[in-house]
């Protein structure tokens, strides 16, 4: 039941990512996402960090007092979002952005429309009209042109 909990947390965290970056990372939170839209920052940490701090902020509480008082639902719950985010850096950061030279680009058709998606979110420079605001779960039309 608890790996049913942490599952179903890391198949949701990927829309209140979507709903996260475009409504607050996209809005009132543009200040800090901002440097993240710049090509070639030359520094190995962006203000845009601060939000994988604002996601493990609810995940350690989650997982500090499911295990500490055996709510293990709750810590299920927090291992889902930690889960996620380690996902979301391995992927978004390491892979598509690589500030880190952990692996060599693959030619995996799944992680080539996953690039593919993301490069048209960073078409747009700016805050505004930009799409593809998730980030593992790739938009069907960009799947579809890697087996064209």
């Amino acid at each position: 039941m608890y790996l049913l909990i942490t599952l179903g947390v890391f198949i949701l965290m990927e829309g209140i990512t979507w709903c996260t970056h475009k409504y607050i990372m996209h809005g009132f939170g543009w200040f800090l996402h901002e440097d993240h839209h710049e090509p070639g920052y030359p520094h190995v940490f962006e203000k845009n960090d601060a939000f994988f701090v604002v996601f493990a902020i609810p995940s350690s509480l989650s997982i500090y007092f499911g295990l500490g008082i055996q709510l293990f639902w709750l810590a299920a719950v927090g291992f889902g979002i930690l889960f996620y985010g380690l996902a979301y850096f391995l992927v978004h950061d390491v892979l598509i952005h690589q500030r880190f030279n952990w692996f060599k680009r693959t030619n995996i058709k799944y992680f080539k429309a996953l690039r593919k998606a993301h490069k048209v979110h960073h078409k747009n420079m700016g805050k505004e009209d930009s799409q593809c605001f998730g980030m593992l779960f790739v938009p069907l039309k960009y799947f579809k042109e890697q087996y064209k």
